[in-house]
């Protein structure tokens, strides 16, 4: 079963120091048994203390040898620090070379897909210099993205992409094969009913968190996507507030029995 538990997931455990991403990608191969990783960039050295900072050459090769060693694949890797749109246009420019360095480590990490977000909160309310921008560039990483043999593309995340409209619409302004969405199922501000369906044709990866899965939308959100055709991960972004690891035995427990009953 294709399962995957998303980085942020133990973000309450890397904060009190009791883990790292090293010790990620052993919980998730062998407290778990899974077979994938999805990472967050909030968890590489560094990282948690400068939202530009990039992680070194050394602790990513560092980081594929553990990921090789143990015989796992990288999913996805969530990026933050490296949104397209914001007001400022000097910080737009430190924010799109972040981007494109990102698929850089991607590619090195073995990734198939990296996740970039159209802008952070401060990115409502949308206008069109805005919307032009973030097309723009999306084509632009798309591009490169694909002689990478990585796919790009955003996050229901915050901000604008909260809208499932504002994806749809950008996705259909990309119109590139290495463009796709990551759906953080249920996650709207907008029509959250319409939502997951309205950019399921582009979905290149997805994210339960723990309100989706103990709810009894799980099993409906879980058949848009199939009867759209996705064939990926389901990756779990749930960062309990304690007992981190018991409570994703709970959330893994809990999708497998959801894909199971909709698969059935």
């Amino acid at each position: 079963m294709k399962i995957s538990i998303g980085g942020y997931s133990f973000a309450n455990t890397m904060k009190e120091g009791k883990m790292d991403t090293f010790g990620y990608l052993e919980t998730s191969k062998y407290r778990y048994g899974l077979d994938a990783v999805d990472l967050w960039n909030g968890t590489f050295e560094g990282s948690r203390q400068d939202m530009f900072a990039l992680p070194d050459e050394d602790y990513i090769r560092k980081l594929r040898e553990a990921i090789d060693e143990k015989g796992m694949q990288v999913v996805n890797i969530a990026v933050d620090g490296a949104h397209l749109w914001d007001a400022d246009p000097d910080r737009r420019k430190r924010l799109f070379a972040n981007a494109v360095a990102y698929l850089g480590i991607s590619q090195t990490l073995g990734a198939a897909s990296v996740r970039i977000d159209t802008g952070d909160k401060s990115s409502l309310p949308e206008t069109e210099e805005q919307f032009d921008y973030v097309a723009a560039k999306f084509l632009e990483l798309s591009r490169r993205a694909a002689d990478l043999g990585l796919i790009v593309g955003p996050e229901n995340h915050m901000g604008t992409a909260k809208n499932p409209h504002y994806l749809k619409r950008v996705a259909e302004a990309v119109n590139h094969p290495s463009f796709g969405i990551l759906l953080h199922m249920g996650r709207w501000d907008v029509d959250e009913e319409i939502g997951d369906s309205l950019v399921a044709p582009w979905v290149y990866h997805t994210h339960f968190d723990g309100k989706t899965v103990a709810s009894d939308r799980g099993p409906q959100l879980v058949k848009t996507l199939l009867d759209a055709g996705y064939d990926g991960y389901w990756g779990i972004e749930y960062n309990a507030p304690s007992h981190q690891y018991a409570e994703m035995e709970w959330a893994i427990a809990s999708v497998k029995r959801i894909l199971n009953g909709v698969q059935a």
